[in-house]
């Protein structure tokens, strides 16, 4: 594990934060593939499918940030699981709006399972937890209801 000290003296679990960026980097990655199934489209689900994927993107600026703000080497791709994301995505894409939608809503409550799990990490920074709790677990507790929304509207 990968523990160093930030400018307050504390000491935070920058491999963690470093799998929650990964998790954000699979997120960007799988709803630019999924975005594809809607152009030409349902303009009113591209627009919002686009808004949740810049979110994803802030979230990924924010644990970039936390990630160097205690000395680590930020994550530079979404690893095996942003491969694994990208194949159930086209797969999903391949079956329908809302299978599609399906997928992306399964992504965001496992999103939501991971940092479920970093809040139970003593080794993570208070801040840090702060930030995870009221923002981005909570934007990842949205999409699941946008996604919702958007599946029951695509029936």
């Amino acid at each position: 594990m990968n523990s160093t000290p930030s400018g307050n003296g504390k000491d935070c679990d920058t491999d963690a934060l470093n799998s929650l960026l990964r998790g954000e980097l699979s997120a960007v990655e799988t709803y630019e593939q999924a975005m594809k199934k809607f152009e030409g489209g349902d303009q009113g689900v591209l627009s919002n499918l686009r808004r949740i994927r810049d979110q994803h993107a802030d979230a990924v600026g924010e644990l970039r940030s936390r990630v160097v703000q205690f000395g680590g080497q930020p994550s530079a791709s979404s690893g095996p699981w942003g491969t694994f994301a990208a194949a159930v995505t086209g797969t999903a894409k391949a079956f329908g709006p809302g299978t599609a939608l399906s997928a992306l809503r399964e992504g965001e409550e496992h999103g939501i399972s991971e940092y479920e799990e970093a809040l139970r990490n003593e080794k993570i920074d208070r801040g840090c937890k702060e930030v995870i709790h009221t923002r981005l677990m909570a934007n990842c507790q949205r999409h699941v209801a946008e996604l919702n929304r958007m599946i029951d509207s695509a029936k």
